[in-house]
């Protein structure tokens, strides 16, 4: 028995321990279990909570993919540091502190200067990956590092808890393609509404996609070769965060597509960083439950979301806080007095025989 699965039983045997019959808070008592095993505790914490929001500007938005126009993604970055959007307000309901990270938005962000921002772009946006690669191999290694920065720095101030999202028009066409030469499902399950495109668009952006993969076929071999040639720089900043998370032994909780194709590469490159990711919602995107279902993960919400930006994620770090605090707060049978159940009596009287 690994030291992993010894602390898992562990923790599943003080649940059990816990004043209620056993198994009877459902997955509250997995995502206990599983934040012991990467915390290596039986008495986990998920107070100090951090989403990491990237944001980066594609190329492929060129192609209409998107009902929005590029302007938005920088738009928005601005937003996030105003503290205007929905990730701002779940943010502040659940205690969570929001990081918001310019991984490569085509725009002048020189001058901004907010406590929580991090300007750091590998470039203004990737390049249209229909005609060439999104990014260099070298750009792509210097936004996984950038993710990966991110994860220590968050370890280091004793963040317990972490989660990721993200901002880019565009972003749903990368990550389809990705998933789509990642994994043996046909394309049209894979590509989605995105920011709600209509079905002329929608069948225009599946050609897309299959272009792109047929353009790039020929020179990839890795997950991290279709990264760079179909990705973003937000997607590839996400991959090296979770890679960096199961380094650093921190929980990470995934949000929606992007962020979920972002966990794909990550998984392909090394199928242990699954033990450390919590999937907080299966989002109406439409391959993000092939994705789920392809890792094997069952999210922890569903309510047909579709925005990105870590929303999910933060509402789903309120129910991971939650079964933290059951597994190290709630009274057991014997603190409490309480008699545990009872053997079923055998009878010998002949109408229960």
């Amino acid at each position: 028995m690994t030291s992993e699965d010894g602390i898992r039983k562990q923790a599943q045997e003080k649940f059990d321990q816990k004043t209620k019959p056993q198994g009877s808070l459902g997955r509250l008592e997995e995502l206990g279990v599983q934040l012991a095993a990467v915390q290596n505790t039986l008495t986990p914490r998920a107070k100090r909570k951090r989403m990491l929001v990237f944001a980066a500007s594609h190329g492929i938005a060129d192609e209409g993919v998107s009902a929005y126009p590029k302007e938005v993604t920088a738009q928005m970055t601005l937003n996030f540091l105003q503290g205007g959007a929905a990730i701002n307000v779940l943010a502040r309901l659940g205690g969570i502190d929001v990081r918001v990270i310019n991984a490569g938005v085509e725009g002048e962000f020189s001058t901004v200067s907010a406590p929580n921002f991090r300007n750091a772009p590998i470039r203004q946006g990737t390049r249209n990956f229909l005609y060439q690669p999104a990014m260099t191999k070298e750009e792509c290694q210097r936004a996984l590092e950038l993710g990966k920065s991110e994860v220590e720095q968050a370890k280091s101030e004793g963040i317990e808890l972490l989660g990721i999202g993200e901002m880019g028009i565009g972003n749903t066409t990368a990550a389809s393609a990705l998933c789509a030469a990642l994994l043996p499902i046909p394309t049209e399950y894979l590509v989605g509404r995105g920011t709600g495109i209509d079905d002329e668009r929608w069948a225009h952006k599946v050609q897309v996609v299959k272009a792109a993969i047929a353009l790039h076929q020929p020179s990839c071999i890795t997950p991290e070769d279709w990264l760079a040639a179909v990705g973003g720089y937000e997607i590839a900043a996400m991959t090296g965060a979770i890679l960096a998370a199961f380094e650093q032994q921190i929980a990470m909780v995934v949000d929606g597509f992007i962020a979920t194709a972002a966990a794909l590469v990550a998984v392909k490159k090394n199928p242990a960083v699954k033990s450390v990711c919590f999937f907080g919602h299966c989002s109406d995107e439409a391959g993000h439950r092939w994705v789920l279902s392809h890792l094997g993960v069952e999210p922890i919400l569903s309510l047909k979301m579709r925005l990105g930006e870590g929303t999910g994620a933060a509402l789903a770090m309120h129910i991971i806080e939650a079964a933290a605090n059951l597994l190290t707060e709630m009274a057991t049978f014997e603190s409490a007095g309480v008699s545990q159940k009872t053997e079923v009596p055998k009878t010998k009287h002949a109408a229960l025989s």
